[in-house]
């Protein structure tokens, strides 16, 4: 799937074939054709199995932190550094949102991704860290802004994702409280 996704990124996902893909790993039609049914779901499985990986980070850099306000710094600064390492699965995911048949995957995975992050702006809320807003709009908004900024910062002004999550963090939490 590596191999697919840089390749998809490289060329674009329509110019890319079968053919190109088994080549390049070294295997038969067969062998694709044995773990996928098609190209588009190769390609909805890099999606599902990208933004699980961004998840995985995320919820790595949070695991041992009880203050929520603290864990939306971490989680924002795992998704900079994580956006910065996986450019090719980002411009995947710009693609994915162009096209009505990859849609429902990169959705399943938004509402898991605000779903997580109403959590803790909830926590937040209780702990009066973050003022009483409706949670979900709030999570929207962070994460709205976490996933333009490394498109914009990272990868077209080549700015470094420490910098990125400092700038995020510091306008989400100004905004949030």
């Amino acid at each position: 799937m590596a191999f697919a996704a840089t390749r998809f990124a490289e060329n674009g996902f329509h110019p890319t074939s079968v053919a190109e893909i088994v080549a390049g790993v070294g295997v038969g039609k067969g062998v694709f054709y044995w773990y996928f049914e098609s190209k588009d779901r190769l390609f909805l499985e890099i999606l599902r199995d990208a933004q699980q990986d961004l998840r995985r980070s995320q919820q790595h850099s949070i695991a041992e932190e009880d203050d929520p306000i603290h864990r939306i710094e971490l989680g924002i600064r795992a998704s900079m550094h994580w956006f910065a390492a996986n450019k090719h699965l980002v411009n995947l995911f710009q693609f994915a949102s162009t096209e009505e048949r990859f849609a429902p995957v990169l959705r399943r995975g938004q509402d898991v991704a605000i779903a997580g992050a109403v959590r803790h702006v909830k926590d937040a809320i209780v702990a009066r860290e973050v003022r009483d807003q409706d949670p979900e709009i709030l999570a929207h908004a962070a994460i709205g802004l976490t996933s333009h900024l490394p498109r914009e910062l990272i990868f077209h002004r080549g700015e470094e994702p420490d910098a990125v999550a400092d700038a995020a963090i510091a306008f989400c939490l100004n905004g949030l409280r």
